[in-house]
């Protein structure tokens, strides 16, 4: 469905799923904003969205610091207007640093609740205001499937993605007289620079994991997103899609 005079904003939108989304929404007629602490990355995003035949707007930002969040948000308002979409979309996990909860320390967990949940009620505390004034507004963010399952290692992170979850569900309910929806997608394993740099040995486990035997692409993640940021996903409130290869089921 065409997106067109539609503007939409990306965090983490610097590679993987961010790239794929931000490209998808200007394939379907968005004007795009993209946001991340990767210059050179958002400089590769911002070459395929403008390919794609949209307006793009990137703009470096540590999401972590309120300041520079703000900061962002206002450039992205002097240059390409109200936002109609936002796909928060960025977040990560410690794989390379896995640790168990009694050895997972208190700086480490507020850098993951900030990381994958603190920053995503930020940015969404800056654009629902102008949604309610608009009377329209889609709100898609990216939780995982580890919201639902879990790895050893990973009482952080699932904290974080399941307090998504929750306050997708709240949210959706405070605004939905505005016509507004909240919805979150609940990626699996997706082929990422991240998950090809993965051991082998757990790569085979993860496959042997998922019915339909493979790795899910950003750009399949993407084509969710660009439903749910559609007129045709009206009547979507409150949801989370997993989008697992059938890995996780609810």
């Amino acid at each position: 469905m065409s997106l067109k005079g539609m503007n939409a904003v990306v965090t983490g939108a610097a590679s993987g799923i961010g790239r794929a989304s931000a490209v998808r929404l200007a394939q379907d007629g968005a004007d795009v904003a993209i946001l991340d602490i990767n210059p050179e990355g958002l400089a590769e995003t911002a070459s395929s969205v403008e390919a794609a035949g949209a307006r793009c707007v990137p703009v470096s930002v540590d999401l972590l610091d309120r300041d520079s969040i703000a900061a962002a948000f206002a450039t992205v308002k002097t240059e390409l207007g109200l936002v109609s979409i936002l796909h928060n979309n960025a977040g990560g996990s410690l794989r390379r640093d896995l640790k168990t909860f009694p050895k997972a320390d208190a700086d480490q967990w507020d850098y993951m609740l900030g990381l994958n949940l603190r920053q995503v009620a930020d940015c969404t505390r800056i654009v629902v205001p102008e949604m309610i004034e608009a009377r329209y507004g889609r709100i898609i963010i990216t939780s995982s499937e580890m919201a639902f399952r879990t790895n050893f290692g990973m009482t952080d992170y699932s904290a974080a993605k399941a307090g998504l979850l929750g306050f997708t569900r709240a949210l959706a309910r405070e605004v939905a007289r505005h016509e507004i929806t909240v919805n979150a997608i609940c990626p699996g394993a997706i082929r990422t620079p991240l998950s090809e740099s993965l051991p082998e040995a757990h790569l085979e486990k993860t496959l042997s994991e998922i019915p339909l035997g493979r790795l899910g692409e950003p750009e399949e993640i993407a084509h969710a997103v660009s439903f749910l940021a559609s007129p045709g996903a009206s009547y979507i409130t409150g949801e989370s899609l997993l989008v697992t290869g059938g890995r996780t089921m609810h």
